[in-house]
């Protein structure tokens, strides 16, 4: 059996991790779906993607029995395994649709990196999002810090990684970093209600307001506002935006 497998669906694609024996923990196999994810969601016609799991839990991160193997491979050799996990981080950032995670049970170490690098995040009452590295004596990777300097005040980012304690998917939703708490069993219907507000409205605009707000985060206000003038301009010439304001007069609903 397949650690993890892509369902198309049409209009969205879902990467579902399958390792539930391991609680979700990284696979070959999950690298290799969503980096297949990512290539196809360029055609027009996929409008999400949905990252999920089986075994009611999302991720657990890097399984500790590979971990262990890898204390046999040089510094070197070990940075390249970790620049693969980066690779998958930096993937979903680029994707040209949005990603959305639906976490059910939790997310742990890598799996909170890939949860929180995704735009859209939907989260099982009682879930609980740790970043363990700690207790092995490791350290974030994945993007960890740099998404919880942005996400979390910096004394609850230093609670979850200096401590491990978890974070409840409710206080991560105060924070505004889940979008969505759902009863258990019910993640990924709300992940695919979302896919449906994403699939009604103009592919073009949506990927690039994605890319506005990434960017956001690093430039300068003044760069920022520039990129906004540039693509306000594309946008108003564009045929999404002829549709989406005629509609808007003619009080009907667009038709993207």
């Amino acid at each position: 059996m397949t650690l993890a497998r892509v369902e198309d669906l049409g209009d969205r694609l879902v990467v579902v991790n399958r390792n539930a024996a391991r609680r979700g923990a990284l696979s070959a196999d999950l690298y290799a779906a969503i980096r297949h994810a990512m290539e196809k969601a360029v055609e027009p016609r996929i409008r999400a993607v949905i990252l999920t799991a089986e075994g009611g839990f999302f991720c657990a991160g890097g399984d500790l029995n590979v971990l262990i193997e890898r204390r046999k491979l040089t510094e070197a050799e070990r940075r390249d395994k970790v620049d693969d996990l980066h690779d998958l981080v930096r993937l979903i950032r680029a994707c040209p649709v949005s990603v959305i995670a639906a976490v059910e049970g939790g997310a742990a170490g890598a799996g909170v990196s890939l949860a929180l690098a995704c735009d859209l995040l939907v989260a099982a009452e009682g879930a609980r999002f740790t970043a363990a590295y700690v207790r092995a004596g490791l350290v974030p990777d994945a993007g960890l810090t740099s998404a919880l300097a942005r996400m979390v005040p910096r004394q609850l980012a230093m609670e979850m990684c200096l401590l491990a304690r978890p974070v409840s998917a409710e206080r991560m939703a105060e924070l505004g970093v889940v979008n969505a708490v759902v009863p258990a069993g019910e993640v990924d219907a709300a992940a695919h209600a979302l896919a449906d507000e994403l699939a009604w409205g103009p592919r073009a605009a949506q990927g690039v307001i994605r890319g506005l707000v990434a960017q956001a985060y690093e430039v300068p206000e003044a760069r920022q506002l520039d990129a906004e003038r540039d693509a306000m301009a594309r946008a108003a010439g564009g045929e999404e935006a002829a549709e989406g304001i005629a509609a808007f007069l003619e009080k009907r609903p667009p038709e993207f």
